[in-house]
């Protein structure tokens, strides 16, 4: 069933993450109040999954947390059929992304204490997350070719309920946590230096996203490319996913995190310069995308692995919190400003992907601060 929640939790994010441009360009907005929407409601990422990791680390309720937050989800994302107004959907995404938060970190700390006793590994778990979003990817892509632009809001609304009840068939019994249980506080481990690189790093390369995330459809749109091409390159990127979440761990075991996050974020400012400058080449957007299982899949099984084995049990949902929070919270907002506000109606294309690189190619540079070996052992209790 965590194969399942994993899908289907994903394969919302290939609805929404390629084509929530579309849907708002439908609806008669502008580059620069897309930025600006996307802004604000990923801003939703970085208070919210401290306060849901919170409430499961002290409770030990996982579980409880991750179902309430799959509710929240559907009863607040529902009113986006309702509201038309720059305000009013800024409401209903910024509400739905708070309980959104609730949702994967939970999902990631029951998925790895899950495994850790088994031969199972979590990439062999997560990969069917990369499934879902390929799926739903080309599905909606194609549907984009025959109905409205309002299909992407319609689709993930059914996801949504499926995906919470998915969640209720999860076995992961209770386990009573409490802050006695560990040595030191989360803050001792998160300011010490090897986590701090790593937040930075992480946050730089979200930042290089939002090009991607926020005007990728709509570029692809204005090269001449169709919906379904367009989702078939978007599930190109997602299918090389899976080939590296199934070989992660042996991956992780050869070269080390640091090693990994250093190759991931240097390719990836490579992917989106081509981006920048060779977009008219259908080879090089299938390049580009299969750089995709570097820039986000090794990235994020790198990201997960390294919390887990950085961090006290007792701290983990936390870590995974503070983790969403200032990369994907604070670096995905500023990311999708900036790039809104560059975006200029695909006029700065151009530019915006190669403001992306630099981020991508300044996370890279940053690893620079701190060793190897920093980044692969535990840190010291503090």
């Amino acid at each position: 069933m965590l194969a399942v929640t994993y899908w289907l939790y994903f394969g919302q994010l290939g609805v929404l993450v390629p084509y929530l441009g579309i849907f708002l360009d439908g609806r008669g907005f502008s580059s620069a109040e897309i930025g600006e929407l996307f802004a604000i409601i990923t801003l939703a990422r970085i208070l919210g999954p401290g306060l849901w990791a919170g409430v499961a680390d002290k409770t030990g309720n996982a579980i409880g947390v991750m179902r309430l937050g799959c509710l929240l989800t559907v009863l607040t994302f529902s009113s986006v059929l309702y509201f038309t107004s720059f305000w009013g959907l800024t409401l209903s995404f910024g509400l739905m992304m708070m309980f959104w938060t609730a949702v994967l970190p939970q999902l990631e700390v029951i998925t790895m204490n899950s495994v850790s006793k088994t031969n199972v590994t979590y990439g062999q778990i997560r990969l069917w997350g990369s499934v879902g979003f390929i799926c739903l990817t080309v599905m909606v892509g194609k549907a984009l070719d025959i109905f409205s632009t309002e299909t992407p809001v319609i689709v993930s609304l059914g996801v949504l309920v499926l995906l919470f009840v998915s969640t209720l068939f999860i076995n992961a019994p209770p386990e009573k946590v409490t802050e006695s249980h560990a040595i030191g506080s989360i803050w001792g481990f998160v300011k010490q230096k090897p986590f701090a690189v790593f937040i930075f790093a992480s946050a730089c390369l979200q930042i290089s996203f939002g090009a991607f995330y926020g005007f990728f459809a709509l570029y692809m749109r204005d090269l001449g490319y169709s919906g379904q091409q367009t989702g078939i390159f978007i599930a190109l990127g997602v299918l090389a996913e899976v080939g590296v979440f199934i070989i992660a761990r042996r991956l992780i075991s050869r070269f080390g995190v640091w090693n990994l996050l250093f190759a991931s974020l240097a390719l990836t400012a490579l992917r989106w310069y081509f981006m920048a400058a060779f977009a008219d080449y259908f080879a090089v957007i299938v390049l580009t995308q299969l750089i995709h299982a570097l820039s986000f899949g090794l990235t994020h099984a790198v990201s997960v692995h390294f919390i887990h084995q950085f961090l006290p049990k007792a701290f983990q949902s936390r870590g995974q919190a503070v983790y969403i929070s200032i990369a994907f919270g604070l670096g995905g907002a500023c990311g999708n400003y900036m790039a809104g506000q560059q975006w200029a109606q695909g006029t700065n294309a151009y530019e915006t992907f190669i403001t992306a690189a630099i981020f991508a190619l300044l996370g890279a540079l940053s690893l620079l601060l701190c060793s190897r070996k920093s980044l692969d052992k535990p840190p010291q209790p503090v």
